[in-house]
């Protein structure tokens, strides 16, 4: 079976408007936002808000969502254990492409999904200059995340209708160095606009909001 590793006799084909001309275009830096942490912490939420608040200071962002991504490149995986490990797969290679490309294009890319393995975090963070990758942790307690389970899920891996399900019985592998941690403040949950504002004020203070 032939991979894209085994391709031969290809070449990058270069463009006269290049990454610097698109960002000088939209007075902005491509990067890659990509917020992780348990299903029900918040990751979802904190996207939207963070577009919003991009969007109202004439800043140009796309979401990826995990559950929006099961409607297209994932669209044909269920919950089973082994439909749950290819979508982690592509969440950790193929995704990270997509949101390498939007980077490329001059957008703030927000990717928000689970991606529970370190590893594959980790190699998305490599198909990118390392400042260009902005690890986000949604660090909220298993309990919490839980109690909120809008999507009914947690019962269902509770009940054993799924198998394999992050939190439950299967690892959430903590980030070990990322940019920007988000918890509970003496046990209460940050409002969304606040949430918003600590991301957006890192992407100022690295300069991704403008174009010296």
């Amino acid at each position: 079976m032939s991979t894209i590793s085994n391709s031969t006799n290809i070449f990058w084909q270069e463009c006269p408007v290049g990454k610097a001309e698109r960002q000088k275009l939209l007075n902005q830096k491509g990067c890659v936002v990509w917020i992780t942490g348990l299903s029900g912490s918040g990751k979802s939420t904190l996207a939207c808000s963070l577009s919003r608040e991009l969007h109202s200071r004439g800043k140009l962002s796309y979401i990826l969502d995990g559950d929006n991504l099961r409607h297209g490149i994932n669209k044909d995986l269920g919950f089973k254990p082994e439909d749950r490990t290819e979508n982690i797969r592509r969440v950790g290679f193929i995704v990270g492409e997509i949101a390498k490309l939007f980077a490329d294009a001059g957008l703030i890319c927000i990717a928000s999904l689970i991606s529970p393995y370190r590893k594959d975090r980790d190699a998305c963070r490599a198909m990118l200059p390392d400042a260009n990758f902005i690890e986000v942790f949604m660090n909220m307690p298993l309990e919490l995340c839980e109690s909120r389970d809008a999507k009914g899920l947690y019962k269902l891996a509770r009940a054993g209708k799924i198998r394999g399900f992050t939190g439950i019985d299967d690892p959430y592998e903590q980030p070990l160095n990322c940019e920007i941690e988000i918890q509970q403040n003496n046990g209460v949950c940050p409002l969304p606009a606040a949430l918003a504002g600590q991301v957006v004020t890192y992407l100022e203070e690295k300069g991704f909001l403008q174009v010296e």
